[in-house]
């Protein structure tokens, strides 16, 4: 079944006949600029405007949107610091300016979801919140003593889940086909760290739900007489079932149509659905965009969709892993031992499928082609921080990136330059956390401390020369990141600043 839950037809900036002629005369050097809009007036009404205005000789489309609707600015990217002000005082001040509240969307064709409670965005072009930007920012703001916000988010994720089924890639009608890396549990985590199970036990049903969206088709694609898929199930060889990214919709993303549109030309006509799909599955992956993705050297090669990705089944595995311990707690023991043989198998089958012995590395794995792919990348840290790992991988992977992956500002995303933005030479911080954590949890303390040491200073430094905290960094070069990837470099940010504060509470 399809999670779609919009009909696009009720959103002006989102589809149809403006929307395209706004996207394609490129009236906004962003296109998510225009997606963001809101109609000043009703939208039957607007459009019927709009179909009188286009007929008049002397229509400007320009003046026609900036004159009926409400155009987003940035979030929380002006510094205007004093010139003493500290990094750790500047993200302190900033976790007033990130929190938004949705509780009151009072604009007919916004293209906004509501939620209960505030919540605190990345910055910049990144307005709503997002999903798993939300667990790296919920880790700082609870080294912050700021848990109260923590509640209010996960209360937030949950509504989703009540609501929907599923927690959308971010609050907005267009991410309503696609989830991403599915980290609630580890928001109910610093929950239950800071206030006890008495705060995650309120939320235990909604993680159920979000393990059934992830592991919707299961029961089709297990014990099949091949690899097989369907949406996130991938049925790989007996009963085992694991997981890739997927999105229902299979046409060129809202908020970066003119881009997707662009890309679409050099495929043959047919192709272009599936590229389509592998990009947004892309973007449900967080990683968007990067070579792990790609089977040659530039994106018209994308191939998401073909891969069972290691860190979105270590996560699920964190998941499985979590409601075994919780579901008993609530008085549901047969299924706290349900989800504990998943997160067994789940753990056996990534230590089958994802690890690459020559490399001594967890890799992705092609379901489609039956082989581990090919490229190295931090993904590989995601087992050590769900503790998917065996202790003699998680030392082999504790080597390969003190020898392969660490850099002057920290660890290389990957170990391709492509000018994406998930290559080298940037680096991330849900990544760093990921790593540190998980090496911490295998006993490998000074690797940690290492990594955490150079990322925090390259945040500080670079916070010295642009009084600002961006989205990634050059960790080559220790310095700003000057490859903006699909969209010019953002500042705000919501996970730079979780990630810096807690990885600074625990030094």
């Amino acid at each position: 079944m399809s999670h779609a839950l919009f009909d696009y037809t009720a959103f002006l900036q989102v589809s149809g006949e403006l929307f395209r002629a706004v996207q394609q005369r490129q009236l906004f050097d962003d296109d998510k600029r225009f997606v963001d809009a809101e109609p000043r007036v009703p939208p039957d009404l607007l459009f019927e405007r709009y179909l009188a205005a286009q007929k008049e000789p002397d229509f400007d489309l320009e003046s026609f949107v900036e004159d009926n609707f409400r155009l987003p600015e940035l979030v929380a990217t002006e510094p205007n610091l004093a010139a003493s002000r500290s990094m750790e005082d500047h993200v302190s001040t900033l976790w007033g300016p990130l929190t938004r509240s949705f509780d009151d969307v009072d604009s007919a064709g916004s293209t906004i979801i509501s939620l209960p409670n505030p919540h605190v965005v990345p910055g910049g072009r990144f307005r709503e919140m997002y999903y798993w930007d939300s667990y790296f920012t919920a880790e700082g703001l609870a080294a912050a003593d700021r848990t109260d916000l923590v509640g209010g988010m996960a209360e937030n994720i949950a509504s989703l889940l009540d609501r929907f089924g599923f927690v959308p890639l971010g609050n907005r009608a267009y991410y309503d086909s696609r989830s991403q890396v599915p980290l609630f549990y580890r928001m109910l985590r610093v929950l239950e760290r800071d206030e006890g199970f008495d705060a995650v036990a309120p939320h235990v049903d909604a993680l159920q739900t979000e393990h059934d969206f992830w592991m919707d088709g299961r029961d089709r694609v297990a014990g099949g007489d091949g690899p097989t898929a369907h949406r996130r199930a991938v049925g790989i060889a007996d009963e085992t079932v694991l997981n890739r990214y997927w999105d229902d919709r299979a046409r060129p993303r809202p908020e970066s149509y003119s881009e997707d549109r662009r890309l679409a030309e050099r495929v043959p006509v047919d192709d272009r659905p599936a590229l389509f799909r592998d990009i947004r599955a892309a973007c449900e992956s967080g990683w968007d965009f990067s070579s792990r993705w790609l089977a040659g050297d530039d994106l018209t090669t994308i191939r998401t969709t073909d891969l069972v990705p290691v860190d979105l089944n270590a996560v699920l595995f964190g998941m499985e892993s979590a409601l075994a311990e919780w579901l008993p707690r609530v008085g549901r023991t047969k299924a706290g031992e349900r989800y504990a043989d998943l997160a067994e198998r789940r753990r056996e089958a990534i230590n089958q499928f994802c690890w690459d012995e020559d490399a001594g590395f967890y890799v992705d794995y092609s379901w489609v082609d039956g082989c581990q792919a090919d490229r190295l990348t931090l993904a590989a840290v995601a087992p050590l921080f769900t503790g998917a790992a065996t202790e003699d991988r998680a030392a082999a992977v504790a080597d390969r990136l003190r020898r392969d992956f660490l850099r002057p500002g920290g660890l290389v995303t990957t170990l391709e330059e492509t000018g994406e933005q998930w290559d080298a030479p940037l680096g991330w911080a849900p990544l760093h956390w990921m790593a540190v954590i998980g090496l911490r949890r295998y006993g490998h303390d000074g690797l940690a401390d290492e990594i955490a040491s150079r990322w925090i200073q390259l945040a500080r430094s670079t916070f010295g020369e642009t009084g600002r905290m961006a989205e990634k960094y050059n960790v080559h070069t220790a310095g700003s990141a000057t490859d903006p990837g699909e969209y010019e470099l953002q500042y705000g940010f919501g996970w730079t600043n979780g990630v810096v504060t807690a990885l600074s509470a625990r030094q």
